[in-house]
């Protein structure tokens, strides 16, 4: 069965759930953000620490992905807004143990689990009225599979997950069908002709 991908509606639901004036609700906020807008995986989101954010740069430093293989990837300005104001606002209120370099901090000022993230991940997504199976996962399928419909090249896609094989991103292709059908269908002179 082919990933499914988070429609606006229901990336819209899913962003605005959280109180963003409230410490743990622009935690989870800016979380969220980062998961969809790099498409990283629960274990590299929880093994982030605050250097591997480059603000300058708008671009967070994957040290050891799956493989054991660091990547940087950009951080768009969206995004970029909500990891700012989490790194301003909410991370030193959380930031129990000042030697502690993990970005996103539990109420208890510790790094968290990929466990703890994915399930309370399918919690909001539940929380929103999103239906499709997945969590962290069907994030990381939305970012994927909305930028090729924007006409990200597959390769480039690939690098943003990490994937050290093509066909392992080529699944995303088949996901995109229905839009090159769309499209083919309102541009090809063949398609637009009657029997």
């Amino acid at each position: 069965m082919l990933p499914k991908a988070l429609n606006d509606e229901e990336l819209k639901s899913l962003m605005a759930l959280h109180d963003v004036t409230d410490v743990m609700g622009l935690r989870d906020r800016t979380m969220l953000e980062l998961l969809y807008a790099t498409g990283i995986r629960r274990s590299e989101l929880v093994a982030l620490d605050v250097p591997d954010v480059d603000r300058i740069a708008a671009s967070v430093y994957i040290r050891k992905g799956k493989g054991g293989k660091g990547r940087l990837l950009p951080v768009g300005s969206c995004a970029l807004h909500w990891l700012e104001a989490y790194l301003d606002r909410s991370r030193p209120v959380l930031a129990l143990d000042m030697h502690e370099q993990a970005l996103f901090l539990s109420g208890y000022g510790e790094r968290f689990s990929p466990g703890y993230l994915g399930n309370w991940v399918s919690r909001m997504m539940k929380a929103a009225g999103v239906t499709k199976k997945g969590a962290c996962h069907l994030l990381r399928h939305s970012c994927a599979t909305h930028m090729l419909e924007n006409g990200a090249d597959i390769r480039i896609i690939q690098q943003m997950l990490g994937h050290a094989r093509l066909d392992t991103t080529q699944i995303y292709t088949e996901v995109s069908i229905t839009t090159l059908r769309d499209v083919y269908n309102r541009t090809h002179p063949n398609a637009q002709k009657g029997q």
